[in-house]
């Protein structure tokens, strides 16, 4: 069993060291990993890994668990893009993940300590007053993540849902792609 680490440096490991660190080494030496059955085995398991991490999170009560999840939803997408590979486009959403990632668990360090040092999200409510500015940042960059339209994280995730309308003759691949993408 883990230790949980505390808010900023969770930060750091989700956004800049660990998680990109890694996706960067993969990006770089992606011409080594391409073959067809290791190529396809590799997508197949970042679609499960977005596919079982969203379905977890959804469940979740605890916010830092809630963002790591996140966190690995993330990255079974960018490992997605390159097992597609669009090594451009996988390098773009890890730059924009980690930006945006770093943002939500500094904010989310602010609402835990806010409320006693609680990360439980039922016990969240009405801190709209109490950190009206942090909320809002929390905010967008949830819906940064989400891919929400006309933000940085819509432009990506638009034309990853593209390139697997075209990429992808799997129809049972591409249907659990577009679920998976559902949950993030």
């Amino acid at each position: 069993m883990a230790i949980a680490a505390p808010t900023p440096i969770s930060a750091l490991v989700h956004s800049s060291t660990l998680v990109t660190a890694g996706v960067y080494l993969m990006i770089r030496f992606n011409r080594f990993l391409l073959g067809s059955k290791v190529n396809l085995f590799l997508l197949f398991l970042s679609v499960l890994t977005i596919f079982i991490s969203g379905l977890i999170a959804n469940v979740k009560n605890d916010l830092k668990k809630i963002i790591a999840l996140s966190t690995l939803r993330q990255l079974g997408l960018i490992i997605m893009i390159l097992r597609m590979g669009i090594k451009i486009v996988a390098f773009y959403h890890l730059l924009t993940h980690a930006i945006f990632k770093s943002m939500l668990f500094m904010c989310a360090g602010i609402i835990i300590h806010s409320i006693i040092n609680n990360q439980d999200i039922c016990l969240l409510g009405n801190l709209n007053k109490v950190i009206p500015f942090t909320i809002m940042r929390f905010i967008i960059s949830s819906l940064a993540l989400c891919g929400f339209p006309f933000i940085v994280g819509f432009y990506s995730k638009d034309f990853i849902i593209e390139k697997v309308y075209i990429l992808i003759a799997n129809i049972f691949l591409v249907v659990l792609i577009l679920i998976s993408l559902i949950f993030t």
